[in-house]
């Protein structure tokens, strides 16, 4: 409703009152103009369902972010990282500000400038992007925001690159290279092709020596700290059995044999007890490992789990066999390693070859007159 001001002391010559429930809102305006305006938005707002209330209109970015991300059933390790990209990253550029009020053009140039001047890479950009957006979808439902400005925004491109699996050679001298307590996990790692969260959760009684398999049936995630958290594997498909080969059990055996271990101990422990915890395995001692075998800095331990990939396909194993053996989709088996298989393109060329082929004449058969 459009009345005339009667706040007094103030060039206000109009006011638009409007009630949210049972509380009476009113803003004053001093041209007509602009009151009608704001009177005719607020109105068809209201009829469309898209009123956003004025307490909600004030809500910071971080307020509302922390709202949400302490109510999603996140796993610790997802909830660590989500956590950390807000706060180190999304925050402080704009979490002071209105919920309301950030447009998508602002959130284009963080994003940039997450690889430009923060040195993000590519693909790192857009997970902590990912996060800023599903903390907009969130208000979006609740109904603080009519739109996510997130929508339409251009991010940095990720290149393309190949992944190249670690050779016998460098598999082997990485093996001499780790700690003797690590060695039979390498082996397992590049022979197995398990998540490094599952090799770390394994337990002794998920080896079957007499079916010669492993089985997956959760992983060691880490959380804020040293703590660690066994929880289910990454995806459905993670749930499986993976054949294991001779090497393989034998290296497992003597593991065992020097340090062991029954029923529900974890198979691979910290030389102080206990389970592996990633950063205490990763610094001091996998990146010694990988100094040491002489292999490019920024070699990882799924790298081996790329390697167990590339002998399957150099033996022969279509996408199907592959991405089961690995817990993954076969759709996500072709994006990592379709560049392994051997090209086919002689095999197209015959296809293509025989369908226009004219078909084989008819031999002739002797007439019953000859």
């Amino acid at each position: 409703m459009l009345v005339p001001s009667r706040d007094h002391g103030v060039a206000m010559r109009y006011q638009v009152r409007w009630r949210e429930g049972t509380v009476q809102r009113k803003e004053n305006f001093v041209k007509l103009r602009e009151a009608q305006d704001r009177a005719k938005a607020i109105d068809t707002d209201m009829r469309r369902g898209q009123y956003v209330d004025v307490r909600d209109q004030r809500i910071t970015f971080e307020e509302y972010a922390e709202t949400w991300r302490t109510a999603q059933p996140h796993r610790p390790g997802t909830a660590k990282d989500v956590e950390q990209s807000l706060r180190c990253y999304a925050y402080p550029a704009f979490g002071a500000q209105r919920l309301a009020s950030i447009r998508s053009s602002s959130l284009e140039a963080w994003a940039t400038g997450l690889v430009k001047t923060q040195g993000l890479a590519p693909s790192t950009a857009r997970k902590v992007f990912q996060k800023v957006k599903a903390v907009f979808n969130a208000a979006v439902r609740d109904g603080l925001v009519l739109r996510s400005p997130c929508a339409g925004v251009k991010l940095t491109k990720v290149p393309h690159t190949e992944v190249v699996p670690l050779t016998r050679d460098e598999v082997e001298r990485l093996t001499t290279a780790v700690p003797d307590r690590y060695r039979a996990l390498v082996v397992l790692a590049a022979g197995s092709g398990l998540r490094p969260g599952e090799l770390f959760g394994l337990q002794v009684r998920h080896v079957n020596f007499l079916g010669r398999s492993v089985k997956v049936e959760q992983q060691l995630q880490q959380t804020t700290g040293h703590g660690v958290y066994v929880g289910p594997p990454k995806t459905e498909r993670s749930h499986r059995t993976v054949p294991l080969s001779k090497t393989v059990l034998d290296a497992l055996e003597r593991h065992l044999e020097r340090y062991p271990a029954v029923g529900d101990d974890y198979l691979f422990r910290m030389e102080r007890g206990g389970p592996i915890v990633r950063t205490d395995f990763y610094g001091p001692i996998w990146q010694a490992a990988v100094k040491a075998a002489g292999l490019p800095k920024g070699t990882r331990m799924h790298d081996l789990r790329h390697t167990y990939a590339s002998l399957l396909i150099r033996h022969g194993e279509g996408p199907k066999t592959v991405a089961v053996r690995l817990g993954d989709s076969v759709a996500v088996a072709m994006r990592v390693y379709a560049h392994l298989w051997p090209d086919e393109d002689e095999g197209t060329r015959e296809a293509v070859e025989d369908f226009f082929a004219p078909p084989p004449s008819a031999p002739d058969v002797p007439s019953a007159a000859a």
